[in-house]
């Protein structure tokens, strides 16, 4: 079998070698590709791996030797679902990896606008506290999450995650989720609709997959519909939120600020309207860039090829 990775850099940028792969066929690791470049390194893969590259049904037309494809990544927007399902191949993904490593992230972001401790460290080495005369000072308000509400929009394994995290720390939860799971261990919970989630939050957290229904879906309407007060958090996919919307919501405070750990073009280009929008944090698609995740990662990336191989394809995202 060949097999050819399109994008590994971010899987392993050194530290997370791809030697558990070696034993299952030809294995062929591009730091990057191009389209262009992505279409003449998958001519002859029997197995195409990608994380972020685009496997599109125009490309897939010209790879006639391709059975499988597997995603380094839970969602799996870049593939062609159907296309690749008329063609009998099977697609997977790696549906838990970073479970909580994305959700003590989302609580990164949390804490880090309840406190805004980096500025205040900045404020100190400019001499602020040194001549306020008083022996406390912050530059920000402070914000206490107990009994406060977290609002969390899908509910698989991470959004689990984020609400076990927010019942730690005395949160109430609410979830909107199209598929309800089992009623959770902690308490108060709730699930709601969206317009009553959006009443509600203090902090909204996005935790469902990118898909035609729900590209742009944080846009005026649901801007307008949150607390002024409110924080918007996003470790999800960038394509879920009108970038220029979210702005104009900064802006005008409609809302009191937003953590975005995704953007919709990434890397995030100079002219990204994101850039100077007020109170909003932006961090590089990194929550799920822990080495323990990404050891995982790896692993099942390599137990979903061997289980291909054996005729007994695991993880399948698409009907074939």
């Amino acid at each position: 079998m060949r097999i050819v990775v399109l994008d590994g850099r971010t899987l392993n940028p050194g530290d997370n070698p791809w030697t558990v792969l070696k034993p299952l066929g030809h294995l062929e690791v591009y730091d990057q590709s191009s389209p262009e470049e992505a279409l003449e390194r998958a001519r002859n893969a029997d197995i195409l791996i990608t994380n972020k590259v685009f496997v599109t049904k125009a490309m897939m037309d010209q790879l006639p030797r391709l059975q499988y494809i597997t995603v380094t990544a839970t969602g799996v927007n870049v593939v062609d679902l159907e296309s690749a399902g008329q063609r009998k191949v099977p697609v997977s993904n790696v549906p838990e990896y970073g479970s909580r490593a994305v959700a003590q992230f989302v609580f990164a972001q949390i804490l880090r606008l309840c406190h805004r401790v980096s500025n205040h460290d900045q404020a100190i080495r400019e001499g602020v506290w040194a001549s306020s005369g008083d022996f406390s000072f912050w530059e920000s308000p402070q914000i206490e999450l107990v009994d406060k509400t977290m609002g969390i929009i899908g509910f698989g394994k991470i959004g689990q995650e984020v609400g076990k995290l927010a019942n730690e720390f005395g949160m109430r939860v609410v979830v909107t989720t199209g598929r309800r799971r089992p009623e959770t261990a902690y308490g108060p919970f709730e699930y709601a609709d969206l317009d009553v989630l959006l009443k509600k939050s203090d902090f909204i957290s996005l935790h469902c997959p990118l898909n035609d229904s729900n590209s742009e879906m944080v846009n005026e309407e649901f801007l307008k519909k949150m607390k002024s007060s409110a924080y918007l958090i996003n470790t999800a996919r960038g394509g879920l939120v009108s970038e220029q919307h979210l702005k104009q919501a900064l802006n005008q405070d409609w809302i009191a600020g937003a953590a975005l750990d995704v953007v919709s073009e990434e890397p995030i280009p100079e002219t990204s309207v994101l850039l100077d929008a007020k109170n909003c944090l932006l961090t590089p698609h990194m929550a799920w860039a822990a080495l323990e995740s990404r050891e995982r990662l790896m692993q099942t990336t390599a137990e979903n090829i061997a289980a291909f191989i054996s005729g007994r394809p695991q993880n399948v995202v698409n009907a074939i």
